[in-house]
């Protein structure tokens, strides 16, 4: 695997206020990935509880309210970029889901990128079961 980028999309039969909701609400975001106190605010800082995994300190870099927000991933040990993009479409929304910047030259960011290519879709469909159990 020469890329150092995870890629992925999914389709959800929610609106786009919702997705985002469970995106970048800390009590929602908990429920599916990780406590924290995320904030779609640019320069916000966050640390992120990922258990076995430690405390991850985050920032965010850039945010298009509503619509998508990209956050430093792990500062200081990874130090990745994670963008959920969201597309309205006609029966719901499509998530588009980036984390890049894995080092591949180091045995943690190639260990990283396999790991969290094999754990990313699986948590991401866990945003539709949280959909329809909230809305």
């Amino acid at each position: 695997m020469t890329e150092n980028a995870i890629r992925l999309e999914r389709r959800f039969p929610h609106p786009t206020p919702a997705v985002w909701a469970a995106l970048t609400t800390p009590e929602l975001l908990a429920r599916w990935w990780a406590p924290g106190d995320i904030a779609p605010v640019v320069g916000h800082r966050f640390t992120l509880d990922m258990g076995a995994w430690g405390q991850q300190q985050c920032e965010v870099l850039a945010v298009e309210p509503g619509s998508s927000i990209t956050f430093l991933f792990s500062e200081g040990n990874l130090d990745t970029t994670i963008t959920w993009r969201l597309e309205s479409v006609e029966d719901g929304t499509v998530l588009h889901f980036e984390h890049a910047g894995f080092r591949l030259d180091t045995p943690m960011g190639r260990q990283a990128l396999e790991g969290m290519g094999n754990g990313w879709p699986g948590l991401l469909n866990r945003i539709d079961g949280l959909l329809a159990e909230v809305s």
